[in-house]
């Protein structure tokens, strides 16, 4: 009798887990659409939904990346590539060019601090790349003012042209 226990208490959390699996594949095969999957070129592009292929064609390219910039913008390109953010996009602090108006007169341009402490408020992480980074106490170096009041973004080791 004491036997036909230990059985019980083996068999039973054996066919819930199977019953669990059983249902998490049948899930599955509801869930998931046929086209899912690695198909013939094995894990070239990893998992994806061809039938998606389409759809994705359609998204609108928002970053483009700073050599277009470049076109437009060439006094301010040489400025940033010869100076310490030379491995900055532009975009990551003017936005995506992808959002760039036709008429560029409209343009506003962000001079707000936040811009600059993304990069440059001093964490506590000497360890980290990003502790390598020049950095200030954003509530107590100059706080309420707008670091290109003083700083040059493109070059910031040049003094503001006034």
């Amino acid at each position: 009798m004491e036997a036909l226990s230990v059985k019980n208490h083996v068999w039973r959390p054996m066919l819930v887990a199977l019953g669990l699996v059983a249902f998490i594949l049948l899930l599955r095969l509801v869930l998931v659409p046929d086209d899912f999957g690695i198909h013939d070129r094995g894990y070239m592009y990893g998992w994806y939904r061809s039938s998606n292929a389409e759809e994705w064609k359609q998204v609108t390219v928002k970053y483009r990346g700073s050599t277009g910039c470049q076109e437009c913008h060439e006094e301010n390109f040489k400025e940033v590539m010869a100076s310490p953010h030379a491995d900055i996009q532009c975009e990551n602090c003017h936005g995506p060019r992808g959002e760039h108006p036709d008429n560029p007169e409209k343009l506003s341009i962000d001079r707000d601090r936040s811009l600059c402490l993304r990069c440059h408020q001093r964490l506590p992480y000497p360890e980290s790349a990003r502790g390598m980074l020049p950095a200030i106490e954003g509530e107590k170096h100059h706080a309420g003012k707008a670091c290109v009041n003083c700083h040059n973004p493109h070059d910031p080791t040049q003094e503001v042209k006034r």
